[in-house]
């Protein structure tokens, strides 16, 4: 079977996964000897794909336990204990004793007349949280640890989104970081950061999201919780490797997709990102599919970029974007990203340094006004971190083709510009 679409957010298995072998070889050493990970990389590189890929060649070896933790949904501390004892079912050795961590809510093994009580999936993560409040989530969480990490097998137990949970800590709801919302953001990291270092060697802990930690922790002064984790980049596929994709992808589906073609796809897109490579492939094979033809020509790799992946669905999907940025920024950031990105957008992807010290001053003079927006090094550290911009001497400039066109047909339209009153674009 060749190389399938990937669809959804996240792909697992060989016919969906492409190339990063290096990678998984290098994360494996890691989880073998014990190394705790922070995997780094800008949206839609592959990063949950990548873990998840990773957790299901272990569980092939049959050495590791492995256990994967999404705290998306995650507001409080509790809701993360909750849910790392969860998804630690899987951990045969272990789930016996969590279970017990939570007789109080848990039904008995036998009920009246000898019937087994069954919990949905559903019902049972209910109960955990119902067992988890702000009183004993600490307790709750170091004897979990403690029964990983008495497992018969050492255990690789991925979090993502941790970040999003450590922001909203933080910020709540009005993004402001308060004494207060510091306090619980760094008790709940240092929690985190002491049970890694008390079971490492038979716990190995990967950290990702969507959003990077780094820059979070250092908006408030946290940067040391982040070093008992050895950073993990992952960088974009090169032209090679990308050009490579879409030909496994054409023979899978029967498109011819000549070297030039699939150079033209490439240089369109500039930075090679598994998401945006895949996407462009799957829009120009519907768009050739309805036209009953399977050989690709560079115009249809024009008209396709163009209707295509800056049309409506290609929108759709910079909402994803704009939706994380707001989320760690709050309202008065990411009005000052939105002017940023669309500023340097319309003058050749370029933001000049000259521009920054204007956006500088009006962030600072917010600031004064008695709102609360981040500082202009903070907003600049995210992009750069998060892979929107990089640093050419005193300016800045987007580091992915698509992104910059996206943000070109969406916001640099006369006329578009900031409602202020609505704390949005128009």
């Amino acid at each position: 079977m060749g190389l399938e679409k990937a669809g959804g957010n996240w792909v697992e298995g060989e016919d969906r996964f492409f190339d990063r072998d290096t990678e998984i070889e290098a994360l494996t050493e890691r989880v073998r000897d014990g190394t705790h990970t922070l995997l780094t990389a800008p949206r839609r590189m592959g990063k949950t794909s990548l873990v998840r890929e990773l957790l299901r060649r272990l569980k092939d070896a049959g050495d590791v336990e492995t256990i994967f933790v999404d705290l998306e949904d995650a507001s409080t501390p509790a809701d993360a204990i909750a849910e790392i004892g969860f998804q630690s079912r899987a951990a045969q050795g272990a789930w016996g004793q969590i279970k017990s961590l939570f007789a109080n809510v848990l039904p008995g093994e036998v009920e009246i007349g000898g019937r087994v009580p069954v919990l949905t999936d559903a019902d049972l993560r209910v109960k955990l949280r119902a067992g988890t409040d702000a009183g004993n989530w600490r307790r709750k969480g170091d004897e979990i640890f403690e029964a990983l990490a008495g497992n018969g097998r050492p255990v690789a137990l991925a979090v993502d989104e941790l970040p999003i949970l450590v922001n909203r800590l933080l910020k709540g709801d009005d993004y402001r970081i308060t004494t207060e919302r510091k306090r619980a953001a760094d008790e709940f990291l240092s929690w985190l950061r002491k049970n890694g270092q008390t079971h490492r060697g038979r716990i190995g802990m990967i950290l990702s999201g969507s959003v990077s930690l780094e820059p979070i922790l250092q908006q408030a002064g946290l940067s040391a919780h982040a070093n008992i984790f050895s950073p993990f980049d992952l960088k974009p596929w090169n032209e090679e490797t990308a050009m490579a994709c879409l030909d496994a992808l054409g023979e899978t589906y029967g498109l011819d997709l000549p070297c030039a073609v699939r150079r033209d796809m490439c240089q369109r897109l500039r930075c090679q990102i598994p998401h945006h490579v895949q996407r462009f492939f799957d829009i120009l094979h519907e768009d050739l599919r309805r036209a009953g033809r399977r050989d690709a020509t560079s115009e249809d790799v024009e008209r396709v970029y163009a209707d295509g992946m800056l049309g409506v669905r290609g929108q759709m999907d910079m909402e994803h974007y704009e939706g994380r940025l707001r989320m760690v920024l709050g309202d008065g950031g990411y009005r000052a990203v939105l002017e940023m990105l669309t500023e340097a957008a319309v003058n050749g992807g370029r933001l000049r340094g000259d521009a920054i010290g204007r956006h500088r001053k009006s962030l600072a003079a917010e600031a004064g006004a008695g709102n609360h927006p981040p500082r202009i090094e903070d907003v600049l550290h995210i992009l750069e971190h998060d892979g929107y911009l990089e640093r050419q001497g005193d300016d800045y400039r987007f580091v992915s083709g698509l992104l910059e066109d996206w943000w070109r047909a969406r916001y640099g339209r006369p006329g578009a510009g900031p409602d202020r009153s609505a704390g949005r674009w128009a």
